[in-house]
Order: structure tokens, then C-alpha cells, then sequence
């Protein structure tokens, strides 16, 4: 006669000591899997990759920067973002029509996250006036830079460049001007 008291073996995935065990790891695993994961996908972008190349265009873009400071230029920028229009008005425009194109440049760097920048043509309306579209609503801050280029490859060839900043919490409006003064 077969003993009442044997136990009838039960496959592995439904022993309490095989859970017991091995559930919390199972659970660290996949929670550092997703750790991992939105660590990679949300980095910040604020550290530049080729930090030399970087720093030797510095004195390029001084040199930009200070001959816009000997034309004079400056720039009052106004976002209209219920219609995405952008409208430039130039202060003091050159005479030369190689230092004022019939397009201009405007590179909106987001400070965090480099996808998001925006490179937005503005093309001649009138005399010192510009008008170009945003791409996307822009939302707190950003950094600018006019380049009087239509090809971003080409910025270090610009005669030129002013920039500035935005906070679209505090408002639509800003001046652009060069970094260096006179």
C-alpha cells in the first residue's frame, strides 16, 4: 500500500522556496533594466562631444562678433507664437549687401537638449526688416544667434553674428547684439 503521507512532486515553478528566492531578484533585474533605460534615453545634452574643435572656433566667433560690434549691429527680435511668425528689425544696417543677405540664419539652442534647437530662415521684407515661421511653440528659455548665412555648415565663414537670450515665461520680445563691446 502506497504511505498517505508522501508528497506528490510538484514541478519547479510552483515551489514556494523557488519564489521565495528568486522574485526579488527577478524584480532588481528588471527594475535597473528600466532604470537603464530611461537613464540613457533622457541625457542631458549639455556636455559637447568634440569639446576641442569647440574651443578652438572661439576665437573665430569673437572675431564675428567683434565686427558686428564695429558696424554697429543690433537687432530687436519679436515671436508672435500664436502664429509662429518671427519678425527681425536690423538697427543700424550696412550699406554692403554681403553683410545683410537676403536671408539670415536665427539658431535657437535649447539650453538642455540639444533636439530640440531650431534653425529658422529669415528672409528680407524691407529694409532692416526680416520675417521667418517657427518650426515648434518654444517654451521657457533659449539661447539665439544671427548668422547672415542660409547653411549652418557655413557659420564660421559669417562676416557677422549677434545673439542673445529668451525666456518666453517673461515674454516674446528681445535684443540681439554681439557679445563683444566696443
Amino acid at each position: 500500500m502506497a504511505d498517505t503521507n508522501d508528497e506528490i512532486a510538484k514541478p519547479w515553478y510552483r515551489e514556494f522556496w523557488f519564489w521565495f528566492v528568486f522574485a526579488p531578484l527577478i524584480y532588481i533585474i528588471i527594475m535597473c533594466s528600466i532604470t537603464v533605460t530611461i537613464a540613457l534615453k533622457g541625457a542631458d545634452d549639455v556636455i559637447i562631444d568634440n569639446y576641442y574643435k569647440e574651443g578652438r572656433m572661439i576665437n573665430q566667433a569673437l572675431g564675428q562678433d567683434q565686427r558686428a560690434s564695429e558696424l554697429g549691429l543690433s537687432g530687436d527680435l519679436r515671436f508672435d507664437l500664436t502664429t509662429g511668425d518671427i519678425i527681425l528689425k536690423i538697427a543700424n544696417v550696412p550699406a554692403d549687401e554681403k553683410l545683410m543677405p537676403q536671408e539670415l540664419l536665427l539658431m535657437m539652442g535649447h539650453p538642455v537638449k540639444a533636439a530640440k534647437d531650431q534653425l529658422i530662415t529669415l528672409k528680407y521684407i524691407s529694409p532692416g526688416y526680416y520675417r521667418g515661421e517657427l518650426l515648434e511653440k518654444p517654451e521657457y528659455s533659449w539661447y539665439l544667434t544671427l548668422y547672415p548665412i542660409n547653411d549652418i555648415a557655413q557659420r564660421n565663414e559669417a562676416p557677422w553674428t549677434i545673439s542673445g537670450e529668451i525666456n518666453f515665461q517673461l515674454g516674446d520680445a528681445t535684443q540681439l547684439a554681439p557679445r563683444v563691446k566696443n
